[in-house]
């Protein structure tokens, strides 16, 4: 571990949401985690306690706003207060899961507009900056009133398919969805293969139909790229779908696998060679499978933490 910034007023701190992950991010940053502890009153009352000083230092709290999302989003609100109360300098969220984000407009009358509700507690609670990863929709960076660094995990998914030697002229990159392409082509881009497009209609929530393929796949080795994997309905039938039409082998990927309800079970009985996520969820036992391949987020987080800290441009790992 680098030992830099062990005495600095650089502090990592995490919650209950995801403390792998904060504790690499911290191995990366070379700081130890801060002591704290979240405990529970008994009637289910968040309780935090900071068990250090942290008078005019560079605070960042590492939680991904994952199920439960209600319990870690107050986690989050709580520690922010008492950050803010204890003289804190700055105090960054690193926010590798962004829950809520899929409610980021009016689709119907009288909906809410969730992810900038949830944008507006985080800032009123005292955050003066935002780190987070793959936004579901990129417009939710304009949800907050304080500087936001939106990091993208296309590159690390990238970089594990490029060390599999596919030919590129046999390679697909697939999108399961319209509004996934920008997605898509990054990734195509970085293994130089073309796209193609799952055009799909979604008659209700957490249900997917398959409608064509837009793009040539017969033959192919395709990978489907997802922000956001949770019942996996929609990318199974995909896969299915590219099999129908041809496709030699399907791999997916992911960022965020949320992998809610039957989601490990589809994905176990899918045509799906390999399934690629980071570990911006933490992924408890029974969310397991074979298939099942983690890459790790923490250096592109420990990245921002140490460019954010030195007031460097933290621009160059968006890309």
């Amino acid at each position: 571990m680098p030992e830099q910034y062990a005495n600095s007023k650089l502090k990592i701190f995490t919650l209950n949401s995801n403390r792998e992950l904060a504790e690499e991010i911290a191995k990366e940053v070379g700081v130890p985690l801060g002591k704290s502890t979240v405990t529970r009153f008994s009637d289910g009352e968040v309780q935090i306690n900071i068990e250090e000083s942290i008078r005019g230092c560079d605070v960042f709290i590492v939680q991904s706003t994952s199920g439960p999302v209600n319990e870690h989003i107050m986690e989050l609100l709580i520690m922010l207060d008492a950050l803010k109360r204890a003289s804190a300098r700055t105090i960054s969220v690193v926010i590798p899961y962004y829950g809520y984000a899929r409610q980021d407009r009016k689709a119907r009358a009288r909906e809410p507009i969730t992810a900038k509700l949830v944008a507006d507690l985080l800032t009123t609670a005292g955050a003066t900056r935002a780190i987070v990863l793959d936004l579901h929709a990129p417009q939710i960076q304009g949800f907050f009133n304080i500087p936001i660094d939106h990091l993208v995990a296309a590159p690390i998914l990238s970089d594990y398919f490029l060390g599999k030697n596919f030919d590129p002229a046999e390679l697909v990159i697939v999108s399961p969805d319209h509004g996934g392409v920008t997605r898509a082509r990054k990734m195509a881009d970085r293994l130089k293969a073309p796209i193609a497009i799952i055009d799909k209609r979604r008659p209700r929530p957490n249900v997917a139909e398959v409608m064509n393929i837009v793009g040539n796949v017969e033959g192919k080795t395709a990978i489907l790229i997802d922000d956001i994997i949770d019942t996996a309905g929609t990318i199974s039938i995909a896969a299915a779908a590219l099999m129908e039409s041809g496709a030699k082998e399907v791999y997916a990927c992911c960022t965020h696998p949320v992998l809610s309800g039957p989601a490990i079970e589809r994905i176990d009985n899918s045509v799906i060679k390999e399934l690629v996520i980071t570990n911006s969820i933490q992924l408890s036992d029974d969310k397991m499978s074979p298939k099942i391949k983690e890459l790790s987020v923490a250096k592109l987080l420990g990245d921002a933490i140490v460019r954010v800290f030195e007031q460097k441009s933290v621009s160059t790992l968006f890309d």
